[in-house]
């Protein structure tokens, strides 16, 4: 709050609350908060539950993401490509629609199943829903913040992005039902109800994307440093192509 006040009376502020009287940039924000937030908490519930319920090693735990990373890197330049002809709103708001049916489907991820069944559809489908999604939400918010504040509106999406995970690992547990064994996470029966908290959050970030992203946003075209694709970690998140 403190910093709002502050922000609000210098002449210079390193955060022009100006932007976020445009519901545009406002909107692409909420976009990341819930999609990000969902995104994160899979990752992180995800590599655990492998782990610990099902057996997997850590690198096959990490490996079995590995549908995710592919997707972005082939998908991610061809909808940047695509959202810069049709504009973002339709990218935005399909693709967390995708993503959170590919998190439905990790309900699927139980012990004694193989990862075929368990774990590649959801991982397959949830990459293509984060490839769909990532581009053109950057350029949505960097075409609403303008050429003036494009440094800043980026920063502040990452900080969203970034805060939304925090927040999604902190409640995600206790919204879930999940319980601790001792010192460690049990998951076996609240994995489920996580997986579908987190496909109906990332939803919900695309209809948001459907009633507040206008469908001729202006867009530029970006360089490779301008686009964020999260990488299979919950706390990370690697710069790629548009």
């Amino acid at each position: 709050m403190a910093f709002v006040a502050i922000e609000r009376r210098v002449a210079n502020p390193m955060v022009p609350l100006s932007m976020f009287r445009s519901r545009q940039f406002s909107g692409a924000n909420a976009v990341t908060l819930l999609f990000y937030a969902a995104f994160s908490g899979v990752l992180f519930l995800l590599v655990v539950h492998l782990q610990s319920d099902m057996g997997y090693s850590a690198l096959e735990a990490g490996a079995s993401l590995l549908p995710v990373t592919v997707c972005s890197l082939l998908l991610s330049p061809r909808m940047g490509a695509l959202s810069q002809r049709i504009g973002p709103r339709i990218p935005m708001a399909v693709g967390p629609l995708i993503a959170g049916g590919g998190m439905a489907l990790l309900t699927l991820a139980q012990p004694g199943r193989s990862y075929w069944i368990a774990v590649f559809p959801g991982a397959l489908v949830l990459g293509l829903g984060l490839s769909t999604t990532v581009a053109p939400l950057t350029t949505a918010v960097l075409a609403a913040a303008g050429d003036e504040h494009a440094g800043i509106g980026s920063a502040i999406n990452n900080a969203v992005a970034r805060v939304a995970g925090l927040l999604a690992i902190a409640i995600l547990p206790a919204a879930a039902g999940l319980t601790t064994s001792g010192r460690s996470l049990d998951l076996v029966d609240g994995f489920g109800n996580a997986m579908v908290i987190c496909g109906v959050a990332c939803a919900c970030g695309g209809l948001i994307a459907a009633a507040l992203i206008r469908t001729g946003t202006p867009t530029r075209s970006l360089r490779r440093a301008d686009v964020a694709i999260p990488c299979p970690s919950p706390y990370l998140s690697e710069r790629s192509a548009a």
